[in-house]
């Protein structure tokens, strides 16, 4: 199973990373599987340890792909890491081994500790909308423009019809990176 989450690592010097990822998971296996080059490999390797913070607020999983990565932050509590303040719920993990690749190397890690801080009530369509919009706009390199352009129109119909403040500002900023992509593609 995949689940979209937050990943913040930390370096050497203790600077936080933020990064939205798709985690695969099984019972308390995890593995993370980033692209290189990335500051979450580069922090993972270097810190052995990560947090997988589950949130259900969109605008950090937007926000990361638009630049803005400042969210309020607390320490872990086993791990030298820290959590979203907004993570409904948080796995702190340590690497067991590593698969390399010259692309993407998979980051088999266990979990070690797990806190629910907040309970789940679930997605609605646009939050979902969101979330999928991101991981479109991560791909504005390697997908053909006319096909993110007609997966966003047909999750702009859901959206249009549940989108609450926080969607609505996330949404903003996603939209605000691809007319900025199509006005560089043009010139």
């Amino acid at each position: 199973m995949i689940q979209e989450t937050i990943v913040t690592t930390r370096n050497n010097a203790g600077i936080v990373h933020i990064a939205p990822m798709g985690i695969h998971s099984r019972n308390d296996e995890f593995i993370i599987l980033p692209f290189r080059p990335s500051t979450t490999l580069t922090n993972v390797l270097e810190s052995k340890t990560a947090v997988l913070n589950y949130c259900d607020d969109v605008r950090v999983f937007a926000g990361c792909l638009t630049g803005r990565r400042d969210w309020p932050l607390q320490a872990a509590e086993k791990i030298d890491g820290s959590v979203l303040q907004c993570a409904l719920a948080h796995t702190e993990v340590e690497l067991v081994r590593i698969e390399d690749d010259a692309i993407r190397p998979k980051l088999f890690c266990k979990a070690v500790h797990t806190v629910n801080h907040s309970p789940f009530k679930g997605f609605n369509r646009a939050q979902y909308a969101v979330l999928e919009a991101a991981i479109l706009i991560s791909r504005l390199d390697r997908l053909p423009l006319e096909k993110i352009e007609s997966e966003i129109d047909y999750l702009r119909i859901g959206f249009e019809k549940t989108a609450g403040d926080r969607e609505r500002e996330a949404w903003g900023w996603l939209m605000t990176v691809i007319e900025n992509f199509k006005v560089g593609v043009a010139q």
